[in-house]
């Protein structure tokens, strides 16, 4: 939690959130993903300042709870002085424990961010989904606390001027607006519409930018001309039999040496970030098996 401190940005942690948009459509599916398609909203995890504390916590991680599908678990959530925002303690159930930071009992508008956090934990626990390492691992509950609808409450936690900040989880705003982007795309949902924050929306925006550049690039047909002139001279070179094989310097698509077989263009899926293996002949239309989504390429 940046409480006053400097507040990271851009997208350092962009490769981590990629791989775990996978890994949640690999250990949920494609179906379970559609689950989702509404986010938390803001009427349930409302927290005024007359609400009784306890209660209206306990109402809020009972909003979240009911969100990812977790009947069978029940939140006691308590106060104290810490470090960090929030803490769970992941046992066998049905009870976890929740201690959120001394600080939200004046910043009550910040407690549905820092359930939705920590009730995710509890959600990726049951899945039995993790990442190797602290950082990554909680990497991997952000993304997934902003994919399956109850992220934008983190981003709109965010807030900075030139006296003050405050920013909850391990994503940058740049790329919890990123995941965002990545929800709204899929679902057609606008969660801009929700902010309080005005610097959570102009994350947003960037993110939304950054989410769009996934849909422009070689070889989808909504690729740029300079983007299209690249994969044209790196093609050329894989289908030359006596160049050496090189990467190309910009972009994430690779060929795969012909031989018998017709060269072949690998990428990522610009929805899931699965990577796609095509035919190198032109235009084609290819399907992601794991979030099924058309893309329309031009190898």
């Amino acid at each position: 939690m940046a409480n006053g401190g400097p507040v990271e940005h851009g997208y350092p942690h962009l490769e981590t959130v990629r791989a775990a948009v996978t890994a949640l459509y690999k250990r949920l599916s494609y179906d379970t993903v559609q689950t989702f398609s509404a986010s938390v909203a803001p009427a349930d995890v409302a927290f005024c300042d007359t609400d009784d504390l306890y209660l209206g916590t306990q109402r809020v991680a009972y909003e979240l709870v009911r969100h990812y599908r977790l009947p069978d678990a029940r939140m006691i959530v308590s106060f104290r002085e810490m470090t960090h925002a929030a803490s769970v303690e992941l046992a066998a159930g049905p009870e976890y424990f929740i201690e959120l930071n001394d600080r939200f009992r004046t910043h009550r508008r910040d407690i549905g961010a820092a359930l939705a956090h920590e009730v995710m934990h509890v959600y990726l626990h049951r899945l039995d989904l993790s990442f190797p390492g602290t950082r990554d691992n909680e990497i991997l509950t952000d993304t997934a606390t902003t994919y399956l609808g109850a992220g934008w409450l983190l981003l709109d936690a965010y807030r900075e001027d030139s006296a003050s900040s405050q920013k909850l989880g391990y994503l940058t705003p740049e790329e919890f607006g990123y995941v965002l982007a990545k929800r709204a795309l899929v679902f057609g949902e606008d969660p801009s519409l929700w902010f309080t924050s005005p610097q959570a929306y102009t994350a947003y925006v960037k993110g939304m930018a950054r989410a769009r550049r996934d849909e422009q690039q070689p070889p989808l047909t909504a690729a740029g001309w300079a983007g299209r002139r690249r994969y044209a001279r790196d093609r050329r070179h894989a289908q030359d039999p006596h160049a050496v094989p090189v990467l190309p310097a910009e972009g994430p698509y690779s060929f795969t040496p012909g031989g018998r077989e017709p060269l072949r263009v690998s990428f990522p899926c610009p929805t899931c970030h699965q990577r796609i293996r095509v035919p190198v002949r032109g235009r084609v239309r290819a399907r992601c098996g794991l979030c099924r989504t058309v893309l329309e390429c031009d190898t």
